[in-house]
């Protein structure tokens, strides 16, 4: 089954984290407590999101065998 290789599960796991933590930088802009602690909790995360969806597409070119 072509669906559970590993290098799909790795991706997939990316992915799901990554929206994980694009719900919770929204979650972060209606937090009771300061608009920059607000502000800087939305970075973090949308850092995080976007630093984990890059992972997963360079994981996804790497198993497509893309890039070596």
């Amino acid at each position: 089954m072509a669906s559970l290789s590993l290098p799909n599960l790795i991706t997939r796991n990316f992915s799901s984290r990554a929206a994980a933590h694009r719900a919770m930088a929204k979650a972060a802009l209606f937090a009771d407590s300061s608009a920059r602690t607000r502000l800087k909790r939305y970075n973090h995360h949308i850092e995080k999101a976007e630093a984990l969806e890059a992972r997963a597409l360079e994981t996804a070119k790497r198993s497509a065998g893309g890039v070596a």
